[in-house]
C-alpha cells in the first residue's frame, strides 16, 4: 500500500478511494483538492477531517488546492442535508470565504517550496459561466438516471430538492474538470458524503476529456454515543474565535469521551501511532488526570488560535478546575475568565466589605440572606478557600491587582472585576 493511504487507513482517516488511485500514487506526486463551501463565516471541527486530509497529503511530497466555493456557495450543496439551504447574497458568500481562506492557511504550508499548498476560489470561473454554454458542454454527459442514483438526491426525493440543488454536483463535477486542465489536479478528496460528487467529477473527466482522475473520501465522524461530532451543548464547535472562544474551543476537546480521545488523537494531530499508543497507556492509569484529552486539546487550540492562546486557556481551565493555585494566575488567565464566566464589575471605592454583600450584588446568590446561609454550610469560596459569614473582602484579596473569584457549589461561579 502507497505511504499516503498506509497512513490515512492506520489514522482512521481513509473511507474510500477510486480503484486507479493506488497505481497513481505509486507513479510520484500527486496535486489533491478538498472544497469548502463559505454558507457560513467560520469553518467548525467538523471540516478538519478533509483539513487533515490535505495536510497528510502535503507531508506525503503531493500539492493541495483547497477550494473555497465562491461559486457552488451560492447554490449549497444537499449532500447531508433533509432540507434546503437558503441562498446567501454573493456579497456574504464573498466575505464568508475571505473569513475562511484565513483559517486554512494556519493548517497547511502556503511558503515557497517544491509543493506549496495554493487557495483558489470556484467564483472566478463558475459565476462567468453561461447557462446555455453550461448545459451544452457539461450537461450533456450526465443522464437523469446517473444523477438520480447519487445519495445526496435519492435522500431528498421524497421532502423534495429543487432543481438547483438538483444540479450541485454538476458544478462540483465542472470545478474537478477546470482543475484538472488549468492546475493538473488529478484528485479530489472529501468525507463519505461527497463521494457521490467525487465520482460524478471522475466521470466527467473522463467523458469530456478521456483522462482519468481519482477520488478519496474519510468516513464521517460520529461520537462514541452515535451522536455528530462537532457540537457542544448543540452548538457548533467554529474555528473563528468571535463564534467560538479559545477557551470553549479547548474545553470541548478536555470534555472528549475517554472512548473517542484516542480516535480523535490519530485523526486530527501529528502525533505518531506510537506515541498516541503510549499517551493512551499512561491516560488508562490515570484517567482522571484527562492526559489524552490535554495533549488533544492543547495540539489543536494551538493551531488554531496560537500557543500563546492555548497556553492562556489551559491556565484558565486548571484554575477553574482546582488544579493551580489563583493567586499565583496572571492578569491574562483573569482576563480569559472575565470573558468566559458571568463577570461583576465594580470600582475599590464601591466595593462591599463583607462576603455577604459581595455574594448577593455580584449575583452569586439571590439575596445577603441567602448568602448568609450558604456561607454557614460552606457553599461558597473566595479566591478558591472556604469563607464564611464573618469573611471581609479588602485589597489584599485581589488577584492579579483586579479579580475576586467566587464561587458557590461546584459550577456556579462569578468573576468580580475591580477598577
Amino acid at each position: 500500500m502507497h505511504p499516503l493511504l498506509s497512513e490515512l487507513t492506520r489514522r482512521g482517516l481513509l473511507q474510500d478511494h477510486t480503484p486507479g488511485l493506488p497505481k497513481r500514487l505509486a507513479a510520484g506526486p500527486i496535486t489533491a483538492y478538498v472544497g469548502f463551501d463559505p454558507t457560513a463565516p467560520s469553518l467548525q471541527i467538523g471540516n478538519l477531517v478533509p483539513v487533515m486530509l490535505l495536510a497528510h497529503l502535503q507531508r506525503a511530497g503531493g500539492t493541495p488546492i483547497v477550494l473555497v466555493g465562491g461559486g457552488t456557495g451560492m447554490i449549497g450543496d444537499p449532500s447531508g442535508r433533509s432540507t434546503e439551504r437558503p441562498l446567501l447574497d454573493p456579497e456574504v458568500i464573498d466575505a464568508n470565504a475571505e473569513r475562511q481562506r484565513g483559517q486554512l492557511e494556519q493548517f497547511l504550508d502556503f511558503s515557497p517550496g517544491t509543493n506549496p499548498a495554493r487557495v483558489l476560489n470556484n467564483a472566478d470561473w463558475l459565476r462567468p459561466l453561461s447557462l446555455v454554454g453550461f448545459l451544452r458542454d457539461i450537461g450533456k454527459h450526465f443522464t437523469i438516471s446517473y444523477m438520480l442514483q447519487k445519495e445526496s438526491v435519492r435522500s431528498r426525493m421524497d421532502a423534495g430538492i429543487s432543481y438547483t440543488e438538483f444540479t450541485y454536483m454538476l458544478l462540483q463535477a465542472y470545478d474537478f474538470l477546470h482543475l484538472h486542465r488549468r492546475e493538473g489536479c488529478e484528485l479530489q478528496m472529501g468525507g463519505s458524503d461527497q463521494w457521490g460528487n467525487i465520482t460524478a467529477g471522475t466521470e466527467l473527466i473522463r467523458r469530456a476529456d478521456g483522462a482519468e482522475a481519482h477520488g478519496l473520501s474519510a468516513p464521517l465522524v460520529t461520537t462514541a454515543t452515535g451522536t455528530k461530532f462537532g457540537k457542544t451543548e448543540g452548538e457548533a464547535v467554529w474555528l473563528d474565535p468571535e463564534l467560538t472562544s479559545p477557551y470553549t474551543f479547548h474545553q470541548f476537546w478536555i470534555n472528549v469521551d475517554d472512548r473517542d480521545v484516542g480516535r480523535y488523537l490519530r485523526m486530527f494531530t501529528f502525533e505518531t501511532p506510537e506515541a498516541i499508543d503510549s499517551l493512551l497507556a499512561e491516560h488508562e492509569r490515570a484517567p482522571g488526570a484527562r492526559l489524552a484529552q490535554r495533549r488533544l486539546a492543547r495540539d489543536l487550540t494551538s493551531r488554531v488560535h496560537g500557543d500563546a492562546a492555548a497556553e492562556r486557556v489551559a491556565d484558565a481551565a486548571r484554575l477553574v478546575f482546582g488544579q493551580s493555585d489563583p493567586t499565583d494566575a496572571p492578569a491574562e488567565t483573569w482576563q480569559v475568565l472575565e470573558r468566559e464566566l458571568p463577570t461583576w464589575r465594580t470600582t475599590s471605592v464601591a466595593l462591599p466589605e463583607t462576603l455577604v454583600a459581595l455574594a448577593a450584588a455580584a449575583g452569586l446568590t439571590r439575596s445577603r440572606g441567602e448568602a448568609r446561609r450558604q456561607l454557614q454550610q460552606g457553599g461558597i469560596a473566595l479566591n478558591g478557600r472556604k469563607a464564611n459569614p464573618e469573611t471581609t473582602v479588602g485589597p489584599d484579596d485581589l488577584l492579579a491587582g483586579h479579580y475576586l473569584w467566587l464561587r458557590r457549589g461546584r459550577k456556579t461561579d462569578v468573576i468580580v472585576r475591580v477598577d
